[in-house]
């Protein structure tokens, strides 16, 4: 208990210094802003912002970071409640009911809801990141290199199943982030893979250039494709207090939604959206008022936003203790780290103490700021939605090539971010997912490095892999999941529920 003390002591010190409560706020902000607008989501921005962390402490880098994520899941749910649009995909099921609410002149009391049900969400999953940290990563430390291989193994494997589309393109995806991933010098034999005579190729194909690319450049693309038309809510927002009946509803579904957010955001490719897309199924369900689904239940508001914002922080648990991303937006913060010379994993707690503390920690101060930031200011939110896209994409459009050719000063880094802008938009015509592609790139290289060790150690038994129990474990967990997806009942219900979702 004295050395849990002692570390929340380490923690809060480095989260309120100076830099980083400066950061954090920024970070909160601009994740407020690019949730309240549709179409910026915090995987673009964080893609598009990565470039300037490098002239910061890794620390500081990670907080601004960190609250980009979780504040966009808060800024989500203004342009859901008052526009009928949502701002994040997380919040697709927050339009359903809160919309409702809003034309029945309780959009004020909508809005207090999603905001506090999700700083309380916030709030515990952080709990629960704090408690279970320090213990994973006491497991993990007796992992060996075929138990590692085989956990990245699943989660890449996870991922592909809960991609959208076919579990066939969602592999084809990972596949192909894998082989982008091993794209360079091979750091063993020093023979270059992948590279076709391109010189620039050799130390690699660059993160930044892909993340960019990918979420970035062709989000501009689609969104450019698409007419703008918003009506916006603007004449009331009404009374953000919630009368008693609202509170005594609200209550159990926002402990519900945390619950589920918490354990959904652990598990590779879960994530905040599918949180909160189950915890408005489970609302329907459970709730003693689901005849008032539909017309405005604001167990509808309170679970969903409860839980995408649980998801977002306890997605932090398998990135900071095994260095497994969770989702795209955990596999940018592997990107982050790694340029910072950080490599995630169960020695980050050891060696980079003030870095996991002071993340934990901000994350307390940041769920608080947001609270601050979206309840009093929805007004200047609401002004922000009457910004044209035709004035922001140009400007986003500049910072992106400025951002990407500052790394190296390589005009051939500008080249293949728009390659890959190119390739996103045509992936995202034929119903083909980037996470899982990003995912792939990010957890290549180290599945390489991991089967190396463990084929050096068992001299080449690849039998080795079934033979240590965790290792067997997860791969037989992969196998269930890849067969479950063959199953025509439960494909033709991962079909539904995406469609359902957005």
């Amino acid at each position: 208990m004295e050395t849990l003390f002692a570390n929340l002591a380490l923690g809060f010190s480095v989260a309120f210094s100076f830099e980083n409560l400066t950061f954090a706020l920024l970070g909160a902000f601009i994740g407020t802003a690019i949730g309240v607008l549709p179409g910026i989501g915090p995987v673009a921005t964080i893609s598009l912002l990565l470039p300037i962390t490098f002239g910061m402490s890794p620390t500081t880098a990670i907080i601004m970071l960190a609250g980009i994520y979780y504040g966009s899941q808060y800024g989500g749910s203004t342009t859901a409640i008052l526009l009928n649009l949502p701002g994040e995909v997380s919040s697709v099921v927050t339009v359903i009911e809160g919309y409702k609410m809003a034309r029945n002149g309780r959009a004020g009391a909508a809005l207090a809801t999603a905001a506090l049900g999700s700083f309380f969400a916030g709030s515990v999953a952080t709990v629960v990141v704090a408690a279970s940290g320090p213990l994973l990563t006491s497991v993990a430390l007796s992992f060996g290199p075929a138990d590692y291989f085989s956990l990245m193994f699943l989660g890449l494997i996870i991922s592909a199943v809960l991609a959208q589309g076919s579990i066939v393109k969602g592999i084809g995806m990972v596949v192909l982030g894998v082989g982008l991933g091993l794209v360079g010098t091979d750091v063993q034999t020093g023979q270059q893979r992948f590279t076709f005579g391109v010189p620039e190729l050799s130390d690699g194909v660059g993160f930044v250039a892909i993340a960019m690319g990918m979420f970035g450049i062709a989000e501009i693309i689609l969104n450019l494709e698409r007419p703008e038309s918003r009506n916006v809510m603007t004449n009331k927002v009404g009374s953000l207090y919630l009368t008693r009946e609202e509170f005594r509803r609200a209550v159990p579904a926002v402990l519900r939604g945390t619950a589920l957010g918490t354990v959904l955001g652990i598990l590779p490719g879960g994530g905040a959206s599918l949180s909160a897309f189950g915890s408005y199924m489970v609302e329907r369900k459970v709730s003693k008022y689901r005849h008032l689904f539909g017309t405005g239940a604001i167990e509808g508001v309170a679970g969903p936003e409860a839980a995408n914002n649980a998801a977002a922080q306890s997605s932090f648990i398998p990135l900071l203790t095994l260095g497994i991303p969770a989702n795209a937006v955990m596999a940018l913060m592997v990107g982050a780290l790694i340029i910072q010379g950080i490599q995630p994993g169960p020695r980050m707690v050891e060696a980079q103490p003030d870095l996991f503390w002071g993340l934990i920690c901000s994350m307390w101060v940041g769920n608080l700021m947001l609270v601050i930031i979206n309840l009093p200011m929805i007004g200047m939110w609401v002004k922000l939605l009457e910004v044209p896209y035709r004035h922001l994409y140009p400007a986003i459009m500049i910072f992106c090539s400025i951002g990407i050719y500052s790394i190296n000063n390589n005009v051939f880094d500008v080249y293949l971010m728009v390659l890959f802008g190119i390739f996103g938009y045509l992936c995202s015509k034929l119903k083909l997912e980037g996470a899982p592609l990003l995912i792939g790139f990010v957890l290549g290289p180290m599945m390489e490095e991991h089967l190396r060790r463990a084929m050096l150690l068992s001299r080449g038994d690849i039998m080795v892999f079934i033979e240590r129990p965790i290792s067997a474990s997860m791969l037989a967990i992969a196998a269930i999941a890849l067969l479950a997806m063959l199953l025509p009942g439960l494909r033709s219900g991962k079909e539904k529920a995406m469609a359902e979702g957005g």
